[in-house]
Formats: structure tokens, sequence, C-alpha cells
């Protein structure tokens, strides 16, 4: 089969198109054969290996799994023997290192249905962006009905799903993005849009029980003055950081200890339950996946190029025939 395959690490230039070995399932395994992916910053971090952490991760010189991509969405094409819930012709969609092929091979949790009304490239969209974003707010924000919310970074692939789940809860929504995505975060729900170059959300005078940071561009001592005095600020990972750094996720405990407001830093953990939900709220036409660009298996470097950049709107899909 045909997989993109890392070499090293450094510039996209390391991600090779390659004739590997098809995975074979094991008893517990599931077979996909990978219709669309997606690419997420983890992609671009992990090629560059930045932070040095990733090196102590994923391997010292290379990735110890060499196929990047982590979303995907396709069809089963064989299961092990134990596997009750998926047969050969299923359309699943799922979260699983190594999503840049043809063929994909995980555990039965790693996947669930993908629903007959949505297109492979649309469920591919949303694993790791529309998980990222629906634990910060629901799980690690406790975002309520009428709560007011803000949501930094609003026009990326987590963003404008932050901004169309935090609707779907119920909340009043505020995304801050750049002059050219005014119109697309105001089409997909937002009940109030901030063009950070003409306006400071930090200084407006408004105040939100919810902050839910994914640009990563703004210090706590300025993000606290938008807060509520038990508001909470949520740290998406590194979703939105060019140069990622673990520093967030270890001072956010240190700072919540003192003042009634929260900051919480998270990466998302998979959950099969989050994404089954995550597809209904598509079934309801409560969120749609915004998708940029498309690429195909063998532009994947320039996609990851593309993505490092910081600039999508929305999620970049790779599709596979």
């Amino acid at each position: 089969m045909r997989a993109i395959v890392q070499t090293g690490y450094g510039s996209p230039d390391v991600l090779e198109l390659r004739d590997i070995d098809r995975p074979v399932p094991g008893d517990d395994g599931v077979l996909v054969k990978v219709r669309a992916a997606s690419v997420n910053a983890g992609d671009w971090h992990i090629t560059r290996g930045r932070p040095l952490a990733i090196h102590l991760i994923e391997g010292l010189r290379r990735p110890k799994n060499p196929i990047r991509g982590m979303d995907a969405a396709g069809i089963v094409e064989a299961v092990g023997r134990n596997v009750t819930r998926f047969g050969p012709g299923d359309e699943v969609v799922g979260m699983y290192g190594g999503t840049f092929a043809e063929y994909v091979c995980g555990k039965e949790r790693h996947f669930v249905p993908k629903p007959a009304g949505l297109t492979f490239e649309q469920a591919a969209a949303v694993p790791v962006a529309g998980e990222t974003a629906l634990q910060g707010l629901r799980d690690k924000g406790g975002i309520r009905p009428k709560q007011k919310v803000l949501v930094n970074g609003a026009s990326g692939g987590v963003g404008t799903f932050a901004v169309q789940i935090a609707k779907a809860l119920g909340a009043e929504v505020t995304g801050v993005c750049s002059p050219g995505n005014v119109d697309l975060i105001r089409s997909i729900g937002a009940d109030r849009v901030i063009d950070y170059t003409r306006e400071d959300f930090t200084r407006d005078g408004h105040r939100y029980d919810l902050l839910f940071d994914v640009a990563g561009n703004r210090p706590f001592s300025e993000c606290k003055r938008v807060l509520n005095p038990d508001g909470t600020l949520v740290l998406a990972g590194q979703s939105g950081r060019r140069t990622p750094s673990i520093l967030p996720l270890l001072m956010a405990p240190v700072v919540s200890r003192f003042g009634r407001q929260k900051r919480i830093a998270f990466i998302a953990n998979h959950k099969n339950e989050d994404l089954a939900f995550l597809m209904d709220l598509m079934l309801a036409r409560k969120v749609t996946p915004v998708i940029d660009r498309r690429f195909p298996l063998h532009e994947v470097p320039e996609a990851v190029r593309y993505v490092g950049q910081g600039h999508p709107r929305g999620k970049v899909v790779i599709t596979l025939d």
C-alpha cells in the first residue's frame, strides 16, 4: 500500500510517499481502507520534532510509528475474530496513528460508525479537532446554557468546532479571528465576532464565564481581565502554537490555586462516546466541519506545511480514492 512515511525530524520534506506492507489486523483489530484523513497541528509538531520532548515520546532520531496522520474515515476491509461491532463493508470514522495511508489498522475501540448522511471528508475532519473542542468546553470548562463564552482563535480547526459546539450547548458565543474570517465565524453561529486587528478583546470591557483559548497568544495576566470573578480559562493543548511548550500544562494547576478564576490546560483524549456525540450533532446540523483545502495523499507534505503556517480556515483534509 502507499503511505506517507516520516524519515526523520525536520521540515515537511522528511515526509515521503512510499510503498509499504499493508497492516494485518489482530484478533481485536479492524483494518480500514482510508477514504479521507485530516491534518492536525500535532502532525506539524511531530514532523518538526518540536518541542524536544517529542523525541522522548515518539522516538529519538525518528518516530517509532513512521506514518503520520491521526484522523481517518473509511470502509472496513477486514476484522479480527474478537471484533463484534464491525464487519467488512461498514463505514467508520476514528482516531488512530498512521492514517496518511491507503489502509490503517487499529483496535475496535478506536472507531465508531460513520453516519450515512455524512461524507468521508466531513467525518475525517472531526476526531482530533472536534473532541478537543468538546472536551475543553464541556469537561474542562463546565459550559452551561446561557453562559457567555469567548473563543480565541475561532477560525482554525479546533476553533470552528468550538464556536459551533458552544452554540449547540446553549451558550452565547463570541469569536476572535482575523479580518478575513469575520464573515465565516458569523456564518457558523457566533453571536459576536471580534477582528483582533481592530479590537483588543482583553480591553473592550466585556466579561465572560468561559474563555476557550486555541490561539494561545495572550498571557493569563491579560486573559483574566475578561473573565468573571469565577470564570474559567481553558487552554486547548498546543493547537494554535507554532512553537509549542509544555509550560502551560505544568503551570495551569499552580496558577489556579490563587483566586476563584480557573486556568486549565489540557490535551484531548480520544473517547468513542465523544466522537459518536459529535456525529449526532452533525446529523442534527448543529455542527458542520469547515474544510479549508483538500490535498491528495502524495501532497501530504504540502498539506502539513500549510497547516504549519498557522492560518487554515477550519480543517485541511487528505483525500484518497
